[in-house]
């Protein structure tokens, strides 16, 4: 029987929160935060099967780089509650 899991939440900065470190941590990447200067390494984390950008038809192409889109979240959000990111999560799992 499965057993269906459903998850979302929003990456805040009021929270202290990164939109790169949540991305870098949900794809097993690793990322650097140019706001923060700092790097953000999860390349050993497991489990991760697969990882990918869609993008809507007219934007950026240079936004399919996770890095670049994450990196230019941050950039543009100037306020210190602002809400970078919204991460979904809702695997099915048989037990």
């Amino acid at each position: 029987m499965a057993i269906y899991h459903f998850s979302a939440q929003i990456i805040s900065r009021s929270t202290g929160r990164s939109a790169v470190a949540a991305s870098a941590y949900r794809t097993g990447c690793r990322l650097h935060d140019e706001r923060l200067d700092r790097a953000h390494d999860f390349s050993n984390k497991p489990g991760v099967v697969q990882s990918e950008v869609l993008l809507p038809e007219h934007a950026p192409e240079a936004w399919a780089d996770r890095e670049r889109l994450r990196n230019d979240v941050e950039a543009f959000e100037k306020r210190k509650d602002a809400q970078l990111a919204r991460e979904v999560e809702s695997p099915s799992r048989a037990r």
